[in-house]
């Protein structure tokens, strides 16, 4: 066997929890930073060494709190000026560098990705990766009426990373486009379309790729709802699984009323050895990649994600493998179509493989931005009980926008170097936007979703196209029968008239 760099980056400890609060005992109430520092002593207790190792760590990152992910969000219960330097202190660290990522689903695999190339530089040696949401336990006290305190002042140096990019631009929001169910909802009925199925059978599909989800949350002690549900419940609206947004049922989409944290600690072949970590825990990213792909409506098919395409390949590639090596899969699954566009773009049959470790973020749960946390927390966990296999870790971010994949496995990867280069994002930006109607008139539906209030019908949203540019556009209120082809109807392909507002376009039936 070859010689493995004592540079090789490694993932050593992995830590998960979970809490099942009621709130009957305030005392009991779990926070963000009492969940993430359990997750963080379960990820040390992991790393199978009696030696105290806090003093060694040089980076922590802790992934941003959904409820501070944009400007101006509201934090009820306050919130820590310096999330990761908290979280060290409650630990008994001193890290050089403290980070507060910026927000999105792909943020774990994107700071494993960008670790492991530190580690291998000699930038870091034992580096800390955390995040927690306590959303359950916020949402429960707000009910109660229920007073918790989540603040803290403590100042020090902190890499505050910002909030990220926005996701939206001014024409999608003036149209409707403020929510991720509904651009999810329109890629849902766009692939639905070209597949040629109706709109029940496609419910029944979702009930068939989502009840093997639920059966492996049933089975994970961190999982939040540990219910497994039958694919005839998933496909069939009801008092418990009302509509959302067409064609999303409650239990089609990711629950964020958890309360879960997770971590991962990465050092180098020589730190680990030094440390008298056992090889037994030592996991190897194979390949890897990142990209994010442009706004929704600019992009020139609905189908089908690039950035899904290109980070797939460039991670297969340079761990010298195809999607049909691998053997274990971490899809994220925040809407069903996260899934099946994934698997487009692996080229595997979703109805063959078992395509989460964790049971999926409708199922699991939803934690914020910190979900792929807990799903490569799993993969260790699943690889280290299989030896040799090779796990595959994709993580979504945005609106099918940001994309982080990870290619892992215990065994050693001898020839492994960082990945120097863009390829992946150069791929997506080579891709040309698609152009804006600015004033359309008349044009094709493209995709819809019919929007829910109270489990009842009230508007609904549409992307079209007209002489070959997209423009988007709500139902026109005075338009029962648009409301109606949203809700009910199949409007792809079918001629609306367009009335260009201040507020955003209106469509109507023509």
């Amino acid at each position: 066997m070859a010689q493995i760099s004592e540079r090789m980056p490694i993932l050593v400890g992995v830590g998960q929890t979970v809490e099942h609060w009621d709130g009957s005992d305030i005392a009991k109430a779990p926070s963000p930073l009492s969940l993430a520092a359990q997750a963080c002593r379960n990820a040390l207790s992991d790393l199978g060494i009696d030696q105290d190792v806090t003093a060694d760590i040089d980076v922590v990152a802790f992934v941003r709190l959904n409820q501070e992910s944009y400007a101006g969000a509201p934090t009820p219960f306050g919130k820590i000026d310096n999330m990761p330097r908290a979280l060290a202190k409650q630990l008994g660290a001193d890290p050089a560098r403290a980070i507060y990522t910026p927000a999105g689903g792909q943020t774990p695999q994107s700071l494993v990705n960008e670790f492991s190339e530190a580690i291998y530089d000699g930038e870091a040696e034992l580096v800390l990766l955390t995040g927690s949401e306590a959303i359950g336990a916020m949402k429960t006290a707000l009910r109660g009426s229920m007073a918790l305190d989540w603040s803290g002042e403590l100042g020090g140096d902190l890499e505050d990373r910002g909030f990220g990019k926005r996701m939206l631009n001014e024409y999608e929001v003036a149209n409707g486009l403020v929510q991720p169910a509904r651009a999810y909802a329109l890629f849902e009925n766009a692939w639905r379309h070209k597949q040629g199925t109706t709109r029940k059978q496609h419910r029944a599909l979702i009930g068939e790729l989502f009840a093997p989800f639920s059966e492996i949350a049933s089975k994970n002690p961190y999982a939040q709802f540990r219910e497994a549900r039958t694919p005839d419940y998933l496909a069939t609206p009801s008092k418990e699984n009302f509509p959302l947004a067409d064609p999303y049922l409650k239990w089609h989409i990711a629950q964020d009323a958890v309360n879960q944290g997770a971590a991962l600690i990465l050092t180098s072949v020589g730190k680990a050895r030094a440390l008298g970590i056992p090889e037994s825990k030592w996991v190897y990213l194979h390949g890897y990649s990142e990209a994010a792909d442009k706004i929704v409506s600019l992009r020139s098919d609905m189908t089908q994600s690039a950035a899904m395409h290109a980070t797939t390949a460039e991670a297969l590639d340079t761990s010298g493998l195809t999607a049909q090596d691998i053997d274990h899969f971490e899809i994220y699954s925040c809407f069903p179509c996260a899934v099946l566009f994934a698997c487009d773009a692996l080229g595997i049959d979703w109805r063959q493989h078992q395509l989460t470790q964790t049971g999926g973020l409708p199922f699991f749960g939803g934690p914020g931005n910190n979900y792929s946390m807990h799903g490569i927390a799993a993969m260790a966990d699943t690889l280290r009980n299989a030896p040799g296999t090779k796990g595959l870790v994709l993580a979504n971010g945005g609106f099918l926008t940001k994309e982080a994949v990870g290619v892992y496995s215990t065994e050693a990867q001898p020839a492994w170097t960082p990945i120097r280069n863009k390829k992946a994002q150069a791929q997506v930006d080579a891709i040309a936007p698609m152009p804006i109607a600015e004033a359309p008139s008349e044009g094709t539906v493209e995709s819809f979703v019919g929007l829910y209030k109270k489990k009842e019908a009230y508007s609904g949203l549409i992307t079209g196209m007209a002489d070959g540019k997209r423009f988007m556009a709500r139902v026109a209120p005075d338009d029962p029968a648009a409301l109606n082809a949203v809700v009910d109807g199949d409007p792809i392909g079918q001629t609306v008239s367009i009335e260009v507002t201040e507020k955003g376009n209106l469509f109507r039936l023509a």
